[in-house]
């Protein structure tokens, strides 16, 4: 039988894997439904209005997703993870609490403007409305990544009776780790957007839909997607090395370094045997890794064996990361050449509007890949350095966790795909039937959320 320790992960796993879908495209979508809510005004070109009034209903699908996901992941908390409140609630608490007080409460109370206001209030009150519902979700993101992003670097805290106390609500927020992380899940999430909106606005041309509302949403997402994936990197290399600093057995594991080595090879390709501490089948180029982990050629990376058994698993974090490079690589050539296409011009043909299909939830599997290598590779603590999973765990049954695990499995695939379905079947209605707009905004949210819920009905 499982250990009900890695029940208890997998459970949270899934919760975290299916809830940060839609908050990566809710977060990105606001802004964009923005600059076409601002592009209409300023142009009065009414193909901007079409495209906003087609992509808010999948805003609203994916709200309301996150939502609900969101407070279920939280639930966990007290559940399976009572040793986490009871030792860092002190700081845990009012990060959490702010986020709901501040951001959730700032959504919610002008989502319902930006859905059904349009016919209601003035165009400078929608546009408020409309930065407002965007500015929330960012400032969600701001919440939720300074509490995770302290779980990995700590600081500003002191340790009275065996729980945290904050000393320091600055360092707390702005932990080391922060700014990084913050803008690496912010522009993450703009990616995940553009290749979503991308992918569906193609598989709408493939259908014989050429009106200027599509092309302009593809036009204007991949070079959104352009813009971005270089900034990505350079994030991403600025959050290697705050890694590499503070969290060095991560690296070690996320480049299948056993032992510590000057001038380490980075490792394209390998098979890491934790059993014996080596990589077999290794494809590796010479002096590389360290170059890029610390901008010199003989720059040391500590191994693995230098942190005993507090380190996490090497293959997990070793794939993960792999995947992540591997999507964005891939984001890079797929939305230069889009974007170039696009802006010269050129005919599409048929294989470009193809790949973006294929891209279309790419941003989800990278994001999933990143956080993975992030939330593994800060085992086995749970807070780096102060509390470990294990320490935190409730004492459930196996039994006990398994059969709720199954229920969210199943509960989340059926939304999931049931999501899905209504994506591409609201993108087939609006290229096959009528034109866009025709419909109250109204109607048109409330039959999404009908094709939503009637597979759930079926079941």
């Amino acid at each position: 039988m499982t250990d009900p320790l890695d029940l208890a992960r997998i459970q949270f796993a899934a919760n975290m894997t299916f809830h940060i879908l839609f908050p990566t495209i809710s977060i990105g979508m606001g802004w964009l439904l923005l600059f076409f809510h601002v592009r209409y005004h300023q142009t009065a070109d009414e193909k901007w209005s079409q495209a906003y009034q087609f992509w808010i209903k999948i805003f609203a699908l994916t709200f309301a997703l996150g939502v609900v996901s969101g407070i279920t992941m939280s639930f966990q908390f007290g559940t399976n993870w009572p040793g986490f409140m009871q030792t860092v609630g002190n700081v845990a608490g009012p990060l959490l609490a702010y986020e709901v007080l501040t951001a959730f409460f700032l959504e919610a109370t002008f989502l319902g403007i930006m859905l059904f206001g349009s016919k209601r209030v003035s165009r400078r009150a929608m546009t408020v409305a409309i930065f407002m519902v965007a500015f929330g979700t960012s400032l969600s993101a701001f919440w939720i990544i300074a509490l995770n992003s302290w779980m990995h670097t700590p600081a500003g805290f002191t340790m009275i009776d065996g729980k945290a106390h904050a000393t320091d609500w600055l360092a707390i927020i702005f932990n080391p780790s922060m700014p990084y992380r913050l803008a690496h899940m912010l522009i993450a999430s703009g990616l995940t957007v553009s290749f979503f909106v991308s992918g569906i606005s193609a598989y709408r041309w493939l259908r014989g839909d050429h009106s200027a509302s599509v092309m302009a949403a593809l036009k204007t997402a991949t070079t959104l997607a352009a813009f971005l994936i270089p900034l990505q990197m350079v994030i991403g290399d600025l959050h290697g090395l705050n890694t590499l600093k503070y969290e060095p057995a991560k690296i070690a594991a996320i480049e299948g370094i056993w032992h510590t080595e000057h001038g380490a090879a980075l490792r394209i390709f390998a098979i890491p045997d934790a059993s014996k501490q080596i990589n077999r089948y290794e494809l590796a180029i010479p002096d590389l890794g360290s170059l890029i982990l610390t901008h010199s050629l003989n720059g040391e990376i500590k191994g693995i064996d230098t942190f005993a058994d507090k380190h996490p698993p090497v293959a997990p974090l070793f794939w993960g990361f792999r995947i992540m490079v591997g999507v964005g690589l891939l984001m890079l050539g797929v939305s230069w050449f889009s974007a170039w296409t696009l802006w010269q011009r050129r005919p599409l043909g048929k294989w470009l509007p193809r790949a973006l299909i294929m891209m279309t939830f790419s941003g989800w599997l990278a994001t999933l890949a990143g956080w993975y290598v992030t939330e593994i590779g800060r085992q086995p603590y749970l807070v780096h350095g102060l509390l470990t999973t294990a320490d935190a765990a409730a004492t459930h049954s196996a039994p006990m966790i398994t059969s709720t695990l199954i229920l969210y499995l199943v509960t989340y695939a059926v939304l999931v795909l049931s999501y899905i379905t209504v994506i591409f079947h609201l993108a087939r209605k609006a290229s096959d039937s009528r034109p866009e707009g025709q419909a109250s905004l109204e109607g048109m949210i409330h039959s999404a959320a009908a094709e939503l819920t009637t597979p759930m009905a079926k079941m």
